[in-house]
């Protein structure tokens, strides 16, 4: 999941043979994100738009995401904002290319309350590029339940790994 070419959402449905879907947060144009997000951000034009997702099946969280984009990215490549993002940007079946950057371990009081469970949780940023230029760059945090699916991450191995998040 943490090293996946593919979409997570599209992943997490294979895995739990259920439909998954997406449940927007927000998306707010917000350009003073003050060391909120992945250090890659400064890569995308201004104004920026940040978009946060809880990914869910039968009502479970099994992974909350946020994406950042440039405003008039986000009109032309999410058309359908309730959608996935891979399905937005697979409709034009135009060549995109995935760069993980980060790999880590998160620790958050509010994802513990969401997720119902203890964390650390993994996460990972990344980026989607489309004609050699950065289009948008997510953060996901998965909730430990799927390793019901994908086996024990044995987690605790990783713990200094570690980084707070809000």
């Amino acid at each position: 999941m943490l090293l996946g070419d593919g979409s997570p959402t599209r992943h997490l449905q294979l895995l739990t043979k259920q439909e998954t879907k997406i449940e927007l947060i927000g998306m707010n144009e917000n350009n003073h994100f003050k060391g909120e997000g992945p250090k890659e951000i400064h890569q995308l034009k201004k104004p920026l738009i940040r978009r946060q997702v809880w990914i869910k099946n039968n009502e479970r969280k099994l992974a909350w995401a946020e994406s950042w984009w440039n405003i008039e990215q986000v009109k032309v490549n999410l058309t359908n904002k309730k959608e996935p993002i891979w399905k937005n940007l697979t409709q034009d079946r135009s060549e995109l290319f995935r760069e993980i950057d980060t790999i880590g371990l998160v620790t958050s009081n509010w994802l513990e309350k969401e997720f119902s469970c203890k964390g650390p949780f993994w996460s990972r940023n990344y980026r989607f590029f489309r004609n050699r230029k950065p289009l948008t760059i997510i953060r996901e945090v998965f909730n430990p339940y799927i390793e019901k699916w994908i086996g024990n991450s044995d987690i605790k191995k990783f713990e200094n790994l570690y980084s707070s998040s809000s």
